[in-house]
């Protein structure tokens, strides 16, 4: 029996705008039971064990940064802070790349969601994503909004997704690094991408495009993952890859608001996603059970995970990436909010696997320590993750997401301050990273510890402990946290050789400062003193 994948509501608004004809091969709002069909008969996926769908992304199984553009437009021009993330393209390359996609798409299946971004309606953004492979159209229908039927018959697309993945430039040609493009235009309100599967590159596209709308509406856009007590007590964890934004805030005992994306409004905190992106490499059901557990759902994308011959996923298995990632729409996660927002947040958390071991696990900042850190968005790779890297490596990402932000740094850093006076909200840094010693000497702080410290925080019994301040840093360590062992609090004390605790406090140091020089025309006094002490 023929199966109709055409008879699904739809916008009014077609295609054209995009110069794409209304034919029999678009494919309008597939349901993911159809979507799973149409990847495997494409050859793009295969099933699990448990029926999740496993994707390769071949070539690239992470972001393409250095192929990313803005067009550069009088609307906007003044307003990007170009340089290493925000590069420049001009309007004739973007055009001339988006008459050569409809081209190549003339004629080929596409598959159209149209979705919002933005659980406050307020704030709310149209979103559709056009793509040549159903995988695209899966991963956007679980981590974007989904629309009801009534919805999706009045969508009206304020932003579209244009993605090409087998189609590549030619750089000599049409004015692009390479074969592969992520090219954004604010005033065309479009994002055209090609030569690369990689998901990422439409969630963190839309996230870029919120981030600079938002912030002219007063709304502080956040990398950040947001939970909540059953009181409505809101908490927000910012944090680069690695740093536990996704496996803090998913605890069985609070309100999952979201994992990676937020405005904050004046009506509190509201998820920019509908679904969750997260890291699998050497997940477990002891340690994250409720992220283990969405990877043993239908419906589920695992992306550049090692089945076994069973078909049964190998978290530990790093041979194609260490960045393999499983995407799911929130409500798979059982406690999770089903409205997407949550109040005004009364702590704040800035996350750090911080790889040199020197960093407290828990300390309280100051308002122009948060500042300072937030700017700063520090954490360490390690060793052996990367070529060439035999020993940490600092990386510091402003507003901890500098290549997902459009805006000057500051611009946000303002905005933050602004939030965190209004609402009274502590700020805290939170080493999620190495004790004893640097990574390949020490251990990883336990992950029941950073929770332990959480919880205990987030029920105020650290609001009255005494505290002392660490020299170099001037951090604000607590002298006990109920269920952690105290000589940790004080990483100093974890190490065997005190000498050589000190010597890398300063290397780290001395890396903070120097990071920091390119802020300190714009930045107040107070805020430049808030740094390390060296």
């Amino acid at each position: 029996m023929k199966v109709d994948y055409h008879n699904h509501p739809r916008s009014k608004t077609g295609l054209d705008y995009l110069g794409l004809e209304d034919n029999e091969n678009i494919l309008w709002n597939l349901n993911p039971s159809e979507l799973y069909e149409h990847a495997i008969h494409n050859g793009e996926a295969i099933l699990t064990r448990d029926y999740a769908l496993r994707v390769l992304t071949g070539e690239f199984t992470g972001r393409s940064p250095d192929d990313k553009f803005i067009v550069e437009e009088s609307s906007s021009r003044e307003d990007i802070n170009w340089g290493k993330f925000n590069r420049p393209i001009s309007p004739g390359i973007f055009e001339n790349l988006h008459k050569k996609m409809v081209k190549h798409l003339q004629g080929r299946n596409l598959y159209v969601k149209d979705l919002y971004a933005g659980a406050d309606p307020e704030y709310r953004l149209n979103v559709r994503v056009v793509s040549e492979v159903a995988y695209h159209a899966l991963f956007a229908h679980n981590m974007f909004i989904r629309p009801d039927p009534e919805q999706l018959m009045n969508h009206e697309p304020q932003f579209t997704v244009l993605a090409a993945p087998n189609f590549r430039a030619d750089p000599n040609s049409d004015g692009t690094r390479s074969s592969t493009f992520i090219l954004c235009s604010f005033e065309k309100k479009m994002i055209l991408i090609g030569g690369t599967l990689y998901s990422g590159e439409v969630k963190k596209g839309i996230f870029s495009v919120l981030n600079y709308l938002l912030p002219k509406r007063n709304v502080m856009a956040m990398h950040c993952s947001a939970n909540m007590d059953d009181s409505g007590n809101t908490a927000i964890f910012f944090g680069l890859s690695g740093t536990g934004k996704t496996t803090l805030s998913s605890d069985t005992d609070r309100i999952l608001i979201g994992d990676d994306e937020h405005g904050w409004s004046d009506n509190g905190i509201f998820n920019f996603e509908g679904g969750c992106y997260a890291k699998t490499i050497n997940l477990s059901k002891e340690h994250e059970p409720l992220i283990y557990n969405t990877t043993k759902m239908p419906g589920t994308i695992l992306e550049n995970v090692i089945l076994d011959r069973h078909r049964e996923p190998d978290f530990h298995d790093s041979s194609l990436t260490q960045n393999t990632r499983c995407a799911y729409p929130i409500h798979y996660i059982p406690n999770a909010s089903s409205v997407g927002m949550g109040g005004h947040p009364g702590h704040i958390f800035f996350l750090t696997a911080d790889a040199f071991g020197v960093l407290p696990p828990i300390s309280r900042l100051t308002p122009e320590q948060a500042m300072y850190h937030f700017i700063s968005g520090y954490t360490a790779k390690v060793a052996g993750t990367e070529r060439g890297v035999t020993e940490p490596r600092a990386t510091f990402s402003a507003c901890f997401g500098a290549p997902f932000m459009p805006l000057h740094p500051t611009v946000y850093a303002e905005l933050l301050a602004s939030k965190i006076r209004t609402h009274n909200a502590q700020v805290w840094l939170v080493n999620t990273g190495w004790t004893g010693g640097p990574h390949g000497v020490g251990s990883r702080i336990k992950l029941r510890y950073t929770r332990n410290m959480l919880n205990e925080t987030l029920k105020g019994n650290l609001d009255d402990v005494d505290y002392q301040s660490e020299p170099v840093f001037g951090l604000h360590i607590p002298a006990r946290v109920d269920g952690v062992p105290t000589e940790i609090l004080h990483p100093r004390n974890t190490w065997k050789d005190k000498d050589a605790y000190d010597e890398k406090s300063k290397k780290l140091a001395d890396m903070f400062c120097d990071n920091f020089k390119v802020f300190q025309s714009t930045a107040s006094r107070e805020l430049v003193s808030a740094g390390p002490r060296v």
